[in-house]
């Protein structure tokens, strides 16, 4: 992981996320925290990695969310050359539908 995310106020927020009970208080907490449109972009870089997941085109991906290339490529790279985090997640949320 990046040296220069690792620090005590970045320690704060996850702390405080990891609190965060159900549904309802994500979305309580993250728009206190984030405008309309971090929040946004970030649930498209996540609809992004899931589309890339599941083997979609760029084209296929542009058009459904509306992402640049620039944005997909980015993605694509953090999955493959990335620190794993999406596929920590993908993992459980495939076994928690199971």
């Amino acid at each position: 992981m990046n040296e220069i995310v690792r620090q005590p106020a970045v320690d704060h927020l996850f702390d405080a996320i990891r609190t965060l009970q159900d549904r309802e208080e994500c979305y309580r907490f993250f728009e206190d925290l984030c405008t309309v449109n971090e929040l946004l972009s970030l649930s498209q870089r996540f609809e992004v990695a899931t589309m890339l997941k599941d083997k979609k085109t760029y084209l296929e991906i542009a058009g459904a969310t509306g992402a640049s290339t620039a944005t997909i490529s980015r993605v694509n790279r953090s999955l493959h050359y990335g620190n794993d985090g999406y596929e920590i997640v993908f993992g459980r949320l495939s076994d928690s539908a199971s």
